[in-house]
């Protein structure tokens, strides 16, 4: 039986007195997208780091494709995409991928490559004078254009328009199709919840969650609707089905959480008649994996 893409057990990594990863453990499957998720400073860019081979852990073992990360027998089957630096500022785009295509055996046609990517107009552009999202977009192409097993995507979509963040999602989703493993880390959760078939949430170095999208967000649906900021919930509480749950986050917005039967929406609106205030922007909608990751990570900025 093959390996998984990545299996990491019990990873530390510290920095001084700091421990950015603390006893951490994931496995990516092949042949599937995991994304991992984490808010600033929660270990995940560390740990992603330790299995491309730039950095050393402290403790706890990462194997790739069966692989030590600094075996040097990997570095034709796995690509990395990088969020900025590594071409020189004054290479032409087409020029940079057509060098890099001549590092592996059997690359991408790197023309193609470029169009795929919106990039054809821009093959005699310097690289410093590519917008940002363009050289994302570069950096992607550069990534996969070896065909690797197994890829590393940092904040793929990050800066890009509506349209080139599509065409990444394609492209991700055309990899996985071929056989190819992706690990992703993203800010972007809606990202995560169309991509990935595995989800790891990491915070302060830790897992503090893993499953697909569907298991972590359930089957519970939640009613939301705005109204006048400080409604009295306790009230509302009461009335509810047992094992409800009802929130104002933020100020205004509203959520209750539970059985949603006609029998809650009729108890939430004649509540808010009662308060005088009109339900508005009332809808059903299920739990999403943004709502997982602010409960398990909290709200507070970092």
């Amino acid at each position: 039986m093959d390996s998984p893409a990545v299996e990491i057990i019990d990873l530390v990594k510290r920095y001084g007195g700091t421990t950015a990863v603390d006893g951490l453990s994931l496995r990516a499957e092949r042949g599937a997208v995991t994304a991992v998720l984490g808010p600033n400073g929660a270990g995940k860019t560390s740990t992603v780091e330790i299995c491309e081979g730039f950095r050393r852990a402290d403790g706890g073992t990462v194997r790739v494709l069966g692989q030590a990360p600094d075996d040097p027998t990997l570095r034709p089957r796995v690509g990395v995409m990088l969020q900025s630096g590594g071409v020189p500022p004054a290479t032409r785009c087409a020029e940079w991928l057509r060098l890099v295509s001549r590092f592996y055996a059997r690359p991408l046609d790197s023309t193609a490559l470029l169009v795929r990517l919106g990039l054809d107009e821009h093959g005699r552009t310097p690289y410093r004078r590519l917008s940002g999202g363009q050289q994302q977009r570069l950096s992607l192409a550069a990534a996969v254009i070896g065909r690797p097993e197994l890829v590393f995507l940092d904040e793929p979509t990050a800066g890009l328009d509506p349209q080139a963040r599509h065409a990444c999602w394609d492209l991700v989703a055309e990899l996985r199709g071929a056989g190819v493993s992706v690990v992703l880390t993203t800010h972007h959760m809606d990202e995560a919840e169309r991509l990935a078939d595995q989800v790891v949430i990491i915070d302060r170095g830790k897992v503090v969650a893993q499953g697909s999208p569907a298991s972590l967000t359930g089957a519970e649906r939640q009613l939301r609707f705005r109204a006048r900021p400080g409604l009295a919930l306790e009230e509302l509480l009461n009335a509810l089905p047992a094992g409800s749950a009802a929130k104002e986050s933020p100020a205004g917005h509203y959520i209750i959480e539970g059985l949603v039967a006609p029998e809650l929406l009729a108890t939430v609106t004649a509540w808010c008649a009662s308060e005088g205030v009109t339900a508005d922007d009332l809808r059903i909608e299920r739990r999403t994996l943004e709502d997982v990751f602010l409960e398990l990570t909290g709200r507070e900025l970092r």
